[in-house]
């Protein structure tokens, strides 16, 4: 015989604890017939206090928290007594009602108030405080939480996490559930922090076969995707077959149809090259071909500048900035006067910088419009301050247009300025170098800088290295180290480092006396570790050096996980340089005000872009947004975009190129095994100004200097700017 559920139904005083990504919830509620609150505990996509609850489940005693209801079934529905609705209104689900304004407008409308919201919202401006502005506000978040409610019943109901609902809303509006249901993969190529495996086992539920077309062709773009997350801008097509494959269990032959099916549907292109058949999408594809023809073309153009008289040229701009140039730096400028396009690259203190604003200089006093550039603000920054020029970051010079979703400037809409100076050049992935070579005027001169031996790009590609290896334009490498540089331990280290050898500092004994700024600081443990790094940062670094915790010293690290990995260090920081227990808890973290907090994808709407580091400044809980700082400017973000934002008192290696900070603490340990290489370690290192501490084991810092990444790239850059500039 069945035995009949316990039933409960009563007003949500409180959400103990709710989880985005699986529902789960625990719940104080003020039930019927119950003199106390009661705990309820199940799933839900969202739950708000005040709201109404219907539940079904069977009473239990848990050990820890006692007497709970554990329910099968809950429903929720909009309040229907005046304090529920108030509790409700202020909960803060709402933008521009808070607990003051949930008050007079309960006050004001009684239980009628949310027919008045969603029917009536002109009624709204009879409460003081409401004007037409805030009117509108929350009339579009009362539709907009409908909507995104919606999409995250939707997804519950198939049995998938529902943090990203708000995000899925923001890209299709209304639209949402009617794309969704007709392809579910579109979340994975268009919705950010959506996966394919998220995007298949919704299609899955919705009855989407294993071997579908529809799913081995999602599967194959999504499978090509990942390849370029590794920097790869094609693969060889029977690899992919086999890849593909082994990712969706399904047979190879039904992915080399796939394969073509999409081919012929302009989704990705083939190429024969070194007698590989690549498979490309066909966007990289295009921007590959575009950049090596566009670059060549503006290679072999006349040069914007008129004669120079080098050697007089070059008397005077030693003269004006006190300087006396190498051989090579004078070499380079030579080629600058001459060469429509070139490279200059060279590792750190070879003076890159000082032979940059000689030929700014040179150009000026020649009546040229000189352009600086660089892929992050602070590489931006430092050019301005090495110059004392305006340096934009590539996105702020090429404009991007939030209207159209595409930069201002392209080859219809031309830069203006007749030399352009890219800084960081090794940082540049394809798809953000196309972009920028296409809209560069024919007439100009465009000179490449940056470090070969760093990390390449995040993005797709090896773009300088190609561009070197093609040999199109010529190639200036400075390697001599100025004395003044030659004195730093940084710089000398990084050169030994780069060349295979193991840095050098001052021993144990030395340690305490001696003045460096390379230091080593032995630690087997990995747990402990952590502890060490704790101390160095709050302690010992600021007491001995002077360094700001927060400001100037920045901890780097191979990897996200592990205990010296990025998230678990950023906890382990927090909790002594801001330990507030105030803040809003999203995505694993606990974001408080006076918070290191780090942007980790390009949101062009908001122009802040993936390594931006801020502070967070503050915290508006009725309209469920917070407000970060990011140097001279504040940006607003809703809690529900929180995931584009990480704490940053530690940080990845990759996060922090283009950077530079006046003091970086590098965890090196064989935690970190995959990723112990030459380059990684190198541009570690050479991100600290004055003050570079390694913690961790002599073997893995051997392991890094003697491993040199035999992971190469699959890019065509290089074969097609010799193809272009043979024509």
């Amino acid at each position: 015989m069945d035995i009949e559920p316990d039933r409960i139904s009563g007003s949500v005083e409180r959400v103990t604890y709710h989880s985005e990504e699986t529902g789960f919830c625990v719940l104080r509620v003020k039930a019927r017939g119950k003199r106390n609150l009661v705990t309820v505990v199940g799933t839900l996509p969202s739950v708000t206090a005040g709201e109404w609850l219907e539940a079904e489940g069977r009473w239990i005693i848990d050990r820890q928290h006692g007497r709970q209801l554990k329910a099968d079934v809950l429903q929720i529905t909009h309040p229907n007594t005046l304090q529920g609705i108030e509790k409700y209104l202020g909960s803060g689900l709402i933008k521009g009602i808070g607990a003051q304004f949930a008050s007079r407008l309960v006050n004001a409308f009684g239980l009628d108030v949310f027919e008045v919201i969603e029917t009536q919202p002109d009624r709204l401006q009879k409460i003081e405080g409401i004007g037409p502005i805030r009117r509108k506000r929350i009339t579009e978040a009362w539709e907009e939480q409908k909507s995104v409610r919606e999409i995250m019943v939707f997804l519950h109901s198939h049995g998938v996490g529902t943090s990203r609902a708000f995000r899925i809303y923001k890209t299709y509006g209304d639209d949402a559930l009617d794309k969704v249901r007709e392809n579910p993969y579109c979340l994975a190529r268009d919705v950010w922090g959506i996966g394919f495996k998220t995007a298949d086992e919704i299609a899955g539920r919705l009855g989407v076969a294993k071997d579908s077309e529809l799913r081995a062709r999602a599967g194959v773009e999504h499978t090509l995707q990942e390849l370029t997350e590794d920097g790869h801008c094609a693969y060889p097509r029977d690899e992919l077959t086999k890849r593909a494959s082994k990712l969706l269990e399904i047979p190879e032959e039904r992915i080399d149809e796939a394969i073509s099916q999409e081919t012929a549907a302009g989704t990705l292109t083939e190429h024969v090259y070194n007698g590989q058949r690549l498979v490309y999408l066909t966007s990289l594809d295009m921007a590959e071909q575009l950049l090596a023809r566009d670059l060549v073309r503006l290679a072999n153009a006349p040069h914007p500048c008129p004669s120079i008289d080098v050697p007089k040229a070059l008397v005077w701009v030693e003269d004006r900035l006190r300087i006396r140039l190498a051989k090579a730096q004078r070499e380079a400028l030579q080629v600058a006067a001459t060469a429509k396009a070139m490279v200059i690259t060279g590792g750190p203190g070879v003076g890159k910088t000082t032979l940059v604003n000689s030929i700014v200089k040179i150009f000026e006093a020649k009546g040229l419009r000189v352009r600086l550039a660089a892929p992050t603000g602070r590489a931006a920054k430092r050019l301005f301050e090495a110059t004392g020029n305006e340096a934009k970051t590539i996105h702020r010079l090429l404009e991007f247009e939030p209207r159209t979703g595409r930069f201002k400037h392209h080859q219809k809409n031309l830069l203006r300025g007749d030399l352009f100076i890219l800084d960081e050049t090794s940082m540049i992935d394809l798809a953000l170098a196309y972009q920028l070579i296409r809209a560069i005027p024919k007439h100009a001169a465009l000179i490449l800088v940056g470090d070969v031996d760093q990390l390449p790009s995040v993005g797709p590609g090896n773009v300088l290295r190609d561009i070197i290896d093609s040999r199109v334009i010529p190639v200036q490498k400075l390697d001599q180290v100025f004395r003044q540089a030659a004195e730093s331990a940084i710089i000398t280290n990084a050169h030994r480092i780069n060349a295979g050898e193991l840095p050098v500092w001052p021993n144990t004994r030395e340690s305490v006396a001696a003045k460096s700024d390379f230091y080593f600081v032995p630690c087997s443990d990995p747990e402990k570790g952590v502890d060490v790094i704790q101390r160095l940062v709050k302690e010992r670094i600021p007491q001995r050096f002077g360094f700001d915790p927060l400001k100037d010293i920045q901890v780097l690290t191979p990897m996200q996980r592990g205990d010296l990995g990025a998230r678990h260090l950023n906890l382990a920081l927090q909790s002594i340089l801001n330990p507030s227990e105030a803040g809003i808890s999203r995505y694993g973290y606990r974001f408080s005000v006076g918070d290191k907090v780090m942007q980790i994808v390009n949101n062009y709407d908001k122009d802040v872009f993936n390594g931006d580091i801020g502070i967070l400044d503050q915290i508006r809980s009725d309209d469920r947004e917070l407000v970060v700082r990011f140097e001279d400017r504040r940006v607003v973000y809703d809690f529900e975009e929180l995931d584009e934002l990480v704490l940053s008192y530690a940080t990845t290696i990759h996060k922090s190129q283009g950077s530079e900070y006046p003091c970086v603490v590098i965890p090196i340990h064989t935690q970190h095994y995959i990723l112990l290489q030459r380059n990684l370690l190198y541009t570690a290192v050479t991100r600290g100004k004055r003050l570079v501490v390694l913690v961790g084991t002599l073997k893995a810092l051997t392991i890094s200097v003697k491993t040199v990444e035999a992971r190469q790239r699959i890019t065509t850059l290089k074969e097609r700017l010799v193809s272009f500039g043979a024509r």
